[in-house]
């Protein structure tokens, strides 16, 4: 049996189709424009540094910044700036509106400059408060505030950019003015600090991990007593 041949009134009738989108949006319905509707991105969204995401499943106790065992050197050089924050005297529990506050000082000094903003720490501690004169065995209390644990040398702030480096120093002087504690500038490139001591010049993590040379029993009594 051969092939099947098409009449020509077939063909002209076929030809004189066409295919309208009408059908097609009746099947594949667009999707209304909505704020709520995020659209696809490999990037995930930008956390609030002031406030964690998902909130707290249990109160938080007051507790002090989390230090490895033999010190750590972590988290206290530039990093991805130029300039930099470091806390100087001893740690901190800072609340999110003193970092809010801080932040928003920086960004009025260097108003209408180009510059980029790091912050490197995060208020992710919730601060729970009781009234004055409150009996023993009330509980701990009620949310109050989101705080951030800083521990000594951390950095807090850097900046980036076309800055001269007397400006970022004002910008920073600021800052921690209205900061609670004592802070520094630093640039990258300074050496790390490991608890208060700067490494450099002679003095190194390794050494510092050493545990103190315990001296004779005799020459500890020599020094002692002041005799040679």
């Amino acid at each position: 049996m051969g092939p099947t041949t098409l009449s020509s009134g077939l063909l002209s009738r076929m030809s004189g189709l066409s295919i309208h989108p009408s059908p097609l949006r009746a099947l594949f319905p667009t999707f209304p424009s909505s704020s709520s509707v995020r659209a696809f991105s490999a990037t995930t969204r930008t956390n609030n540094w002031l406030q964690p995401k998902a909130g707290e499943r249990k109160k938080t106790r007051k507790g002090r910044p989390r230090v490895q065992t033999g010190g750590s050197t972590r988290g206290t050089t530039v990093v991805w700036g130029e300039y930099g924050l470091r806390l100087l005297d001893h740690h901190r529990r800072i609340s999110a509106a003193q970092l809010k506050n801080g932040e928003e000082t920086i960004r009025k000094r260097l108003r209408g400059m180009k510059y980029r903003l790091y912050m490197r720490v995060s208020a992710n501690i919730g601060v729970y408060t009781k009234g004055n004169e409150a009996r023993m065995g009330t509980g701990k209390g009620s949310f109050d505030y989101w705080a951030a644990r800083v521990p000594v040398s951390r950095i807090i702030f850097e900046l980036k950019g076309d800055l001269h480096e007397q400006v970022a120093r004002d910008a920073f002087r600021l800052a921690g003015n209205k900061l609670p504690g004592l802070y520094e500038f630093v640039k990258k490139g300074d050496p790390p600090v490991m608890g208060i001591t700067k490494l450099g010049e002679g003095v190194t993590e390794a050494t510092l991990r050493k545990p103190r040379r315990k001296l004779p029993l005799e020459q500890t009594a020599h020094r002692i007593s002041g005799t040679d």
